[in-house]
C-alpha cells in the first residue's frame, strides 16, 4: 500500500479540478484508486476480527465517486478530490452504521462512525426512543475513558427538546439532535505512513465500536427508502 502516492493524486486533482485535466490524468487515478482500495480492504480484514458483523466484502463495492452533483451548489467543481469508504454489516448505506474514512489531503482525512445521515426521519425518531429508554447504558458508552479521550458526539440538531420528550431527561442534549456522528481529524504525514494510519484507524473504529452497536440496536428493523 502506499497512501502517499493517494495524497499526492488528490492534491495534483485539487490544484487541477477540471474535466480535462481529470481525464488526461487518468492512469494516476487508477494507480491511487487502487491504492486506497488495497488500504480499505486491509481494513475490512482488521475491523473483521473485533467486530463479527464485518464480513469479508469487496473494498470496491465500499468505496464513493469522486464526481460531484453540482447541480444545487455554487461550487460548479466537478470532483471532490477525497477517497471515501463506509464499511458497515451493510456494505455503504448508511444504515446499518459503520466505519466511516476519508482522505483528503491538507489536514481534512478524517476517521468517523454512527448516524450520519439525518434525512430519515423513521432511523432519528428510532434512534432518539433508543436513547430515552436506554439513557444509563448511552451515557456509560460515551464516557468510557478512552472514548471520551478521542470522541465527540456531533450532529445536527433542533433548538429545543422535541415534543414528547421531558424536557429534564438526562440526555435532553443528545434528544435535540437529528444525526449521531463521531469524527476524528486525522492530518496528512499520518495519513502518508501507510502501517501507522491504517494501526490508527484500527485502535480508533475499536474504540468507535461500542457506539456503533448502540445505534446498530437502536436502528434495528428500519428499512432504507427506496429511490
Amino acid at each position: 500500500m502506499n497512501t502517499q502516492l493517494i495524497l499526492n493524486y488528490l492534491t495534483r486533482l485539487s490544484e487541477n479540478n477540471n474535466r480535462e485535466w481529470y481525464h488526461a490524468h487518468k492512469e494516476e487515478y487508477k494507480e491511487a484508486n487502487a491504492e486506497f482500495e488495497a488500504f480499505v480492504q486491509e481494513l475490512v480484514l482488521q475491523i473483521g476480527k473485533f467486530d463479527n458483523n464485518i464480513l469479508p466484502m469487496e473494498a470496491k463495492s465500499l468505496t464513493f465517486k469522486l464526481v460531484r452533483d453540482t447541480r444545487f451548489s455554487h461550487d460548479k467543481s466537478p470532483y471532490n478530490p477525497a477517497f471515501r469508504a463506509h464499511i458497515g454489516s451493510g456494505g455503504k448505506l448508511p444504515v446499518p452504521v459503520g466505519y466511516y474514512l476519508m482522505v483528503k489531503p491538507g489536514g481534512k482525512s478524517f476517521l468517523g462512525g454512527g448516524l450520519f445521515a439525518d434525512m430519515f426521519k423513521n432511523a432519528t425518531s428510532m434512534v432518539r426512543e433508543y436513547i430515552a429508554a436506554n439513557g444509563g447504558e448511552w451515557e456509560r458508552i460515551l464516557h468510557a475513558p478512552d472514548f471520551q479521550k478521542e470522541f465527540t458526539v456531533q450532529g445536527t440538531a433542533l433548538k429545543n427538546v422535541p415534543a414528547g420528550y421531558d424536557k429534564t431527561h438526562s440526555q435532553a442534549e443528545f434528544l435535540k439532535l437529528k444525526s449521531w456522528y463521531l469524527e476524528y481529524p486525522v492530518q496528512d504525514d499520518i495519513v502518508a505512513d501507510d502501517e501507522l494510519f491504517l494501526a490508527e484507524a484500527v485502535r480508533l473504529f475499536r474504540i468507535m465500536k461500542p457506539f456503533n452497536d448502540f445505534l446498530n440496536r437502536a436502528l434495528e428493523g428500519f428499512q432504507m427508502p427506496s429511490r
